[in-house]
């Protein structure tokens, strides 16, 4: 997407964190995944929780969006930001294995279990994208928050940063199916790959374009 559009589109507010805030509740994390329509590699989760201080959130991520409209190299250039403003970050994975046996939807719960549990402070209330949770906290599930809400905008690019930077090292541990490129989602080369040396150990092989790549 061009830079132009980008900044076109609306700018993910703090409006649902706000509101949690005013009712005393100080530790809202944002939760958001990457990965979960790939063919290879884990989903990757990041839980985000801010500092409740709306002026220094609209200055120092200014330039936050739903990872899906960054580049790459903007992504990157606002991790370290975001590490540094916010009040806790936790990451977690579901491996290809744990997909394949439980199913991509509850291995991305997992996942997004295992980022709260990674977070160095409790959370108290959970703004989530499209998932719900069974975790004993209330909790708020928009369609597109990542789009919407600044902290689950800010850890969609979390988990977007961590898992490509994952894929880019699988690219060196089995060369030749372009991990570093498409980073495991379905595009034409990785389906050539397959068809040329069948799926390699962190293919998700309950995935239909993986178990029969020769019909694609």
């Amino acid at each position: 997407m061009p830079a132009r559009s980008r900044r076109s589109l609306p700018r993910p507010t703090l409006a649902e964190e706000s509101a949690f805030w005013r009712r005393g509740c100080q530790n809202v994390a944002g939760l958001d995944e990457a990965g979960r329509g790939a063919w290879a590699g884990p989903v990757v989760a990041a839980a985000v929780i801010l500092p409740p201080d709306p002026g220094i959130l609209r200055r120092r991520l200014a330039e936050v969006r739903d990872s899906k409209a960054l580049t790459p190299s903007e992504r990157e250039a606002l991790l370290p930001v975001i590490l540094e403003v916010a009040r806790g970050v936790g990451v977690g994975m579901a491996g290809p294995e744990e997909i394949d046996a439980l199913g991509i939807v509850p291995a991305t719960r997992l996942a997004m279990q295992r980022a709260l549990e990674a977070l160095p402070l409790p959370p108290e209330v959970l703004i989530v994208d499209a998932l719900d949770l069974p975790v004993p906290l209330p909790q708020r599930v928009l369609v597109r928050a990542d789009a919407r809400c600044l902290s689950v905008a800010a850890a969609s690019i979390v988990a977007k940063v961590i898992r490509d930077r994952w894929m880019a090292e699988m690219d060196r541990v089995y060369p030749g199916y372009g991990f570093a490129g498409h980073k495991g989602y379905g595009t034409s080369a990785h389906r050539r790959a397959l068809q040329v040396h069948g799926p390699s150990p962190i293919h998700r092989r309950s995935f239909a374009p993986v178990r029969s790549p020769s019909l694609l």
